[in-house]
Formats: structure tokens, sequence, C-alpha cells
């Protein structure tokens, strides 16, 4: 593989990093797909057909975060050096294979050895924070709208997939579904990612933001916002990290250690939410709407909290958005009507949407653009390392117990630990130099 360079002389009239956002929100959507809340609509019908356990069932879904968290450092470092033009497209043709494959299977050993294999890797080669990093990398002063924006594909894809699938599962059931989401993969991630996407504004003759060639991109961000927090959190210089580096500062260990206690309840309650709701008694499509409320409060969260995160310190308000989803559990797992249920996890969802898109504007305002991937790749690989816990721990204590409330709690008591755990962080030194900002 070659990096991705293309030298324009001038700087076109639109930024190409517009397109690259572009590109990333088309590719979010194919990544619902193949999300645990979209996985979670099919875990009734499927446990049913196959003859699985929920437990079992959820083992699966462990399985693949364990893949993703062995694969974490090295498409992290192959996204630095060669860019993700090629990586995207690979890993888009692998999982729309392996949804055509699930169109066939007749056995949950089928059925998972495809999940875990070529899904698996496919997905890991297109989404998580291969999108993430390559938006982050185009943008400095705007970075917060613009991973915002990109977010807006998952969370329009997650507002109206749940309803779909389980709409189309009364119809033409739940293989022939799988094997309609094998085709949307090529439409929406193929091609757009082979046209559109590049590593850095760099490779292009270009500078983040679209920024005049005589402008460095922390002054201009600096420029732009003024004196808020937000400003002095976005101007990180661009220095190398390698993983050693990055794995001898505290700072690294305490963001790794917030998001991987999060991660635990979002992974098991993604996948398990909309059977909590169906064993309360309410029908499916019933269930899957919470799906609906949680993507689309999820989706203007993020929205919102991209453009004020450029402006005000990004850990406070992750903090206030944990407290936020801790609270809207809360009000859902002591909740008996639907229209309770609802408002719980609209709550949650309003949380949710911001910590996700704030999340990749703290790693890159921390530790810079060069060597993001390698920074990102090595952080997710123990976060996804903790997601693998959830889902069968939610599928086990159900399984036991006959309900989810423990499950609850214990995701509420991670997420208020959390949030006091989030004010503490602060920006990172170097183990080669002084700290990287002033």
């Amino acid at each position: 593989m070659t990096p991705d360079t293309t030298h324009r002389p001038r700087t076109p009239r639109v930024f190409h990093g517009w397109y690259i956002v572009g590109a990333a929100f088309l590719a979010n959507i194919s990544c619902a797909f193949f999300l645990s809340s979209t996985l979670s609509v099919f875990l009734k019908p499927i446990t049913a057909d196959l003859r699985v356990s929920r437990g079992i069932f959820s083992l699966l879904r462990s399985g693949e975060h364990l893949l993703y968290a062995l694969m974490a450092p090295w498409v992290g470092a192959k996204l630095d050096q060669y860019g993700p033009r090629r990586m995207m497209v690979t890993g888009a043709l692998l999982s729309a294979a392996g949804f055509l494959l699930l169109g066939h299977v007749q056995s949950f050993l089928q059925f998972a050895s495809v999940r875990a294999t070529v899904m698996a890797v496919g997905h890991a080669l297109v989404c998580y924070f291969v999108v993430n990093v390559t938006v982050a990398r185009w943008f400095v002063r705007m970075r917060g709208r613009a991973l915002a924006l990109s977010h807006l594909g998952h969370g329009i894809a997650k507002v109206t997939i749940s309803l779909v699938v389980a709409w189309l599962l009364t119809f033409i059931g739940w293989r022939q579904v799988w094997t309609l989401f094998g085709v949307l993969v090529v439409v929406l991630a193929v091609i757009p990612v082979a046209i559109f996407m590049r590593r850095s504004p760099e490779d292009m003759g270009l500078h983040p933001d679209g920024a005049a060639g005589d402008e460095a991109p922390e002054d201009a961000s600096v420029r732009a916002q003024g004196s808020g927090a937000g400003s002095r959190e976005s101007r990180e210089p661009d220095i190398h990290w390698t993983r050693k580096d990055v794995r001898r500062t505290s700072t690294f260990w305490l963001i790794v250690l917030v998001f991987g206690m999060v991660d635990i309840g979002v992974t098991g309650l993604n996948l398990h939410v909309v059977a909590y709701v169906s064993d309360l008694g309410f029908t499916l499509v019933q269930a899957a709407f919470v799906m609906t409320v949680i993507a689309g409060t999820q989706t203007v969260s993020g929205l919102l909290w991209g453009f004020v995160g450029e402006r005000l310190s990004v850990r406070k308000i992750i903090s206030f958005l944990f407290l936020m989803e801790a609270a809207g559990l809360y009000v859902a797992a002591n909740a008996h009507e639907l229209w309770t249920i609802y408002l719980g996890f609209f709550f949650y969802g309003l949380g949710l949407g911001g910590v996700q898109v704030l999340e990749e504007v703290m790693w890159a305002n921390y530790f810079g653009r060069i060597s993001l991937g390698t920074v990102r790749g090595a952080s997710l690989q123990i976060v996804l390392l903790c997601g693998v816990c959830g889902p069968p721990f939610f599928g086990f204590v159900n399984d036991y117990a006959g309900s989810y409330t423990i499950s609850f709690y214990m995701f509420m008591t991670m997420l208020l630990i959390s949030a006091a755990l989030t004010l503490t962080i602060r920006r990172p030194r170097h183990p080669a130099g002084p700290e990287t900002v002033p």
C-alpha cells in the first residue's frame, strides 16, 4: 500500500474536508447495521429460531468486541501510515459479503462464525475510530461540528433502523433483512469512500479547516475561539506519539478508565434494551421504538454539544452528560408505563449522544492529529476489552435473576464514578519533553 497523496496547487472553493464529512456520514449509516442496538431487534426472533439462550447469544457480541480490541492497535498504526481509503473500502466489501452470508445461515454456529470473522474484520476496518480519526485530522477549529455532522449518519440510522427492522421482520424474515443490509453497505460505504476519503489535508496540499496557507491551524483555532475553555483545550501542537509514549501518561489511562467503565454498560444495554422493554409486556414494535427514542435524542444532542465543545471545557461537559445518562436510566429502570420508559431513555440518549462526539474531540485535543490513529488504536483496544463484558453480563444476569434490574443499577453506578473521574483529567505531558501546551 502507498499513502493517499494527491497534491493540488490551488485551494478548492469547497474545502475537501467537508467531502470527508459527507463520506463519513454515509459510512456511519452503514456501520449502524452492525451495532448492538440493531442486533437487539433481532435478538428474540433469532434466539427462538436458532434455539439459543440470550446469554449465549450475548457472548457472540462479546467475541466481536474482542476481535476489534485485538485489531485496534494494528488498524490505528496503518491508518496513520496509509490513510483510510483502501482500508475502508476493503472493510466495507467484507461487511457486505458477511451480511449476504447471514441471509443463508441455518444454525447459530453458522451465524456466529460469519459475524465473528468476515463481518467483524470488515467492521473494524471501516467503522469505529477509523471514520472519527479521519474527520478529526481534517479539522482543528471546527473539529466539534465536523465530528457531530459525521455522527448524524449514525444517529439518523439508529432513529429509523429499529422500527424499520421490526416492521420488515413481520413480512420478510430476519435472513432477508440481513441480505438487504449487504446491498446497502455497497451503496453507502464502498462508493463514496473510494471517491472522497483521504488521509489528511496536507496530503492534498491543504490545511485543516481550509485555513490559508500562511496560517497555522492552532493559531486559527485560538483567534476564532478567543480565550474560552474550549479554545485552550484545542490548541494542541501536532507532535509524534508512539504507543509506548502514550501509555506512559496518566492522562491516557484515566481517559481509558472512564470510557472503559461506561462502555461495559453501553454495550450491554444496546443489545438488551429491546428485550428489556418487551419483557415488560409491550409489543416488539413498541420495544423497538425505544431505540428510536435513544437515537433521536442522541443525534440532536451530538450535534448540539459538538458545537458547544468548541468553546467550553470538554471534560466538564462530558461529566455533566454522564450524570444525565444516569438520571435517565434511573427513570427507565423504575418505570412501569410506556411513556415513562420512553422519557427515561430520552434523557439517556441526550447524554449518550454528546459523550460519543466529545470523546473523539477530547482525544484529538489532548494528543494532536499526527499520531491520532495510533493513540485511538491503543485506547480503543482497552475500552473494547471492557465492553466485551457488557452483553454477557446483562444476558446472564437476566437468565439468573429473571430481570435486568441489577444490570441497570450497576451501569448507573459506573456512570456516576466516571462523571467524577472525568473532572480530574488534565492535558498530558509527552515523556520526551515538557507539557504539550504551556
